[in-house]
């Protein structure tokens, strides 16, 4: 902003000091055209009065660009904000879906512990009935066998010597 003030400021400055030093030569009379008329007018006055139109009208232009400018970066902001809210919706929108689905996957994976940890219960029971079964089966197989060696070895004439039960 002061680099603007001093580009603007300076050549107003230079111009005033000019017309001071030369204030004679600007109010003195000389016959100006105006294309239908000729009239008796100081020509630097008239000259000035120009310039101070121009650099007036430079200045209203340039307010009015600015003051565009502004309005526009206003309506800027207000649409940035509502798309930084709409992206924030939509973010926290995907976090909870994600968080659904993660939320789904870990039920899932607990159900399907759960049930191999049955199953794998279920077979071990199993084995332990089968390993059980074969147990008394071989017991009683062994229970044959000795019964066997017992009466042959009573006939023959040998007492057991094994214990009853």
């Amino acid at each position: 902003m002061r680099a603007r003030m001093v580009v603007l400021v300076v050549p107003i400055l230079v111009v005033a000091a000019f017309v001071a030093l030369n204030w004679s030569e600007f109010v003195r009379s000389a016959p100006i055209s105006f294309g239908l008329a000729i009239v008796d007018a100081p020509l630097g006055v008239i000259m000035l009065g120009l310039l101070m139109l121009a650099v007036l009208g430079f200045l209203v232009s340039t307010a009015s660009m600015e003051t565009g400018n502004l309005l526009a970066s206003r309506q800027h902001a207000r649409e940035s904000a509502s798309l930084r809210e709409l992206a924030d919706k939509a973010e926290a929108s995907r976090f909870t879906d994600l968080r659904v689905l993660l939320n789904t996957q870990v039920q899932d994976q607990l159900q399907r512990e759960e049930a191999m940890a049955r199953a794998f219960a279920a077979h071990v029971r199993q084995s332990q009935q089968e390993l059980q079964l074969k147990i008394e089966q071989n017991g009683n197989s062994l229970a044959a066998v000795i019964g066997e060696l017992d009466d042959r070895l009573a006939r023959h004439g040998i007492g057991s010597r094994l214990p009853v039960a």
